[in-house]
């Protein structure tokens, strides 16, 4: 037989059990031969007889066809066939188990009809008695293994064995495993895979399946035109999980959830907003802080300076309410940065409204001051005193009030809240605040604007003013920087997305107002610190 074809191949047996007096039995003499040691020693030589030699072979009776007489002192183990290999008993062991459980059944069965009383033997001596007797028997054989029925049937145990080629080339069964049902459920089957040889006497457990599991994260689709049992794994998409292995259809996640890199759990969307650690946070309270820092050192400047003639010149009390107000307009730009909540988003909006509304009054009241002076300088002109210092006040607190009363009036009616934007990206939220009311948003950005270009047009037309410090020009310059922020700010802020808007938005304050110090101020403190010479009313009043 062709053994090739099995050899490596495993398969479950009986357990097998080596009886310790068996093999002594096949190794020793006989001095006196009975019928039944006859029959065994005359079965297994005349089984010899087909592949041995004549003078090997024996017989206990004479038979007269010259086959020797056996001596007795021949051994069973001397002979190789499939009645003296006591090697594998697997079969035998299980019949010399049922053997010895029907004996102590039917000893245990005697035992008690001997001890009966007022039942009738013969009551007990039935068949049913003694399948009763068999399914409660308990006893350890002489191999040491305890034998005993649970529900009327043995405790299933059996050998995993190996087919493995022996040295002389012969087949041999190793046992590689042991399946024992009466062991925890973690530990029914112990296979020692170090010792499995598998095809081509490979060590590698082989693949036994057209495509290997789909591991979590990942789902299965069917090969077309294969069997059902060869699919691809394809990955889930972003935003769905598959926390199962084999998972046939990956599950999307909730609307305030993603999914993590494997695919294969749920978590908690990233919250993006303009933040003081980031690199862009940093740099803009940064901005902030120096402008503010940069408005009151420019005031103290004017203050130790407040008697100069470039100081009183054009209202000293309309410069330090500016850069007042300046200062606010860049300290206001912090509460645009940080996690928004519903107090900074109700303060971020309207107090930048106020404060930049109060800087352009200013700015819009210098103009007009520009204005009434040159007009005042031709001949029985008296304009300045319908625009005197009083006016001049009245006019800047009338102008930030409209701007004060637009502000409650969006606040009574819808005002901003903190807002979980999911719009924009799929993967995290934008937490960013909502202005509530559109229309009250506008109202207040209008409002401003309309002062800038009013402010603008005044200063446009003062410009060539014959002064030597003529300070419409500046304030030109400033209004031009002011326009040309605000009118590319409404796209940008449109179009950019999340964190980015808020940063838009506070460039444009902080270009604005670095425009209002620098073009307004920054001359006046050239000349008072590098050019005192020029601080002077001869100067100021000085025609070209």
């Amino acid at each position: 037989m062709d053994f090739q074809n099995i050899i490596k191949g495993r398969a479950f047996s009986c357990s097998d059990t080596n009886s310790p007096t068996l093999p002594s039995y096949g190794n020793g003499k006989e001095d006196s031969v009975t019928s039944a040691s006859a029959v065994i020693w005359s079965l297994c030589h005349s089984s010899s007889l087909q592949n041995a030699e004549p003078s090997s072979s024996c017989s206990f009776r004479n038979t007269g066809s010259g086959t020797r007489v056996c001596t007795g002192s021949e051994r069973l183990t001397e002979l190789q066939n499939e009645y003296t290999d006591v090697s594998e008993l697997r079969i035998a062991n299980k019949v010399y188990t049922a053997v010895y459980a029907i004996a102590n059944a039917l000893h245990n069965l005697i035992n008690d009809v001997k001890s009966a009383t007022n039942i009738s033997k013969g009551d007990l001596l039935t068949p049913q008695k003694v399948l009763e007797y068999i399914r409660d028997v308990n006893f350890t054989v002489k191999t040491g293994e305890k034998i005993f029925f649970l529900r009327g049937d043995p405790v299933a145990k059996y050998d995993l064995v190996n087919w493995q080629p022996a040295e002389d080339g012969s087949l041999q069964f190793k046992l590689v495993g042991v399946y024992d049902s009466s062991l925890p459920s973690e530990t029914l089957l112990q296979v020692d895979q170090e010792i499995m040889v598998w095809a081509e006497n490979s060590r590698q457990v082989p693949v036994s399946v057209c495509s290997e599991s789909c591991p979590p994260g990942t789902r299965k689709a069917v090969q077309k035109g294969r069997p059902v049992c060869c699919y691809d794994c394809i990955p889930c998409a972003d935003g769905e999980i598959s926390n199962e292995t084999d998972s046939s259809d990956c599950f999307p996640c909730d609307l305030e959830y993603w999914s993590n890199e494997n695919r294969n759990r749920c978590v908690l969307k990233v919250i993006e907003f303009l933040s003081y650690t980031e690199i862009m946070g940093i740099v803009l309270s940064i901005c902030s802080v120096f402008g503010a820092l940069l408005s009151k050192m420019v005031s103290f400047v004017f203050y130790l300076k407040k008697e100069t003639p470039i100081v009183r010149a054009n209202n000293s009390e309309l410069s330090f309410l500016l850069l007042f107000s300046l200062a606010l307009c860049f300290l206001c730009s912090l509460t645009f940065i940080g996690r928004p909540t519903e107090w900074s988003c109700v303060l971020r909006h309207t107090a930048f409204g106020i404060t930049f509304v109060l800087c352009i009054s200013c700015v819009l009241g210098k103009t007009i001051v520009v204005l009434m002076a040159f007009k005042a300088t031709l001949p029985g002109s008296n304009v300045m005193k319908w625009f005197g210092p009083v006016q001049q006040r009245l006019s800047v607190v009338s102008l930030t009030l409209i701007q004060v009363i637009i502000c409650v009036l969006w606040l009574t009616i819808s005002p901003p809240f903190p807002h979980n934007n999911m719009n924009y990206y799929r993967e995290k939220i934008i937490l960013e605040c909502h202005v509530g009311s559109d229309v009250g948003f506008w109202a207040v950005l209008g409002y401003i604007g309309l002062l800038s270009i009013l402010c603008f047009v005044l200063a446009f037309l003062a410009r060539k003013l014959p002064d030597n410090f003529n300070e419409a020009k500046f304030i030109t310059f400033s209004m031009l920087i002011f326009c040309a922020v605000w009118i590319t700010f409404i796209p940008a802020y449109i179009s950019s997305p999340g964190k980015f808007t808020v940063a838009m938005e506070v460039f444009a304050m902080l270009a604005s107002s670095f425009g209002l110090l620098f073009c307004i101020f920054a001359p006046k403190c050239y000349i008072i610190l590098l050019r005192p010479e020029q601080n002077t009313k001869k100067n100021m009043i000085g025609k070209t």
